[in-house]
């Protein structure tokens, strides 16, 4: 009756809908902390994002370019959560 191909369009969509209430949040949240706990939530999302739409178009390249940007999300927040802590990135 449904292929996976329409089961992973659905999630798909679903799940750019989540990321735009995410984007709302991240644009209007109540305080900073939760702005980057949004920003971190939109990255994670659009990593499996790409591995469902890897797995619908038959790229499996897309799941290393997932593990990319989640490596670089992870570190990303860090830096910011780093930031916000001290006021500096770098110190001397």
């Amino acid at each position: 009756m449904f292929s996976m191909t329409d089961v992973f369009l659905v999630v798909g969509i679903t799940i750019a809908f989540t990321v735009l209430l995410c984007l709302y949040r991240a644009v209007r949240g109540p305080g900073v902390f939760n702005q980057v706990a949004a920003v971190n939530v939109i990255g994670t999302k659009v990593i499996v994002l790409l591995v469902a739409i890897g797995y619908i178009f038959e790229r499996p390249m897309f799941v290393d370019i997932a593990l990319l940007y989640a490596a670089l999300n992870f570190v990303g927040t860090l830096v910011i959560a780093k930031y916000l802590e001290r006021g500096e990135i770098c110190s001397a």
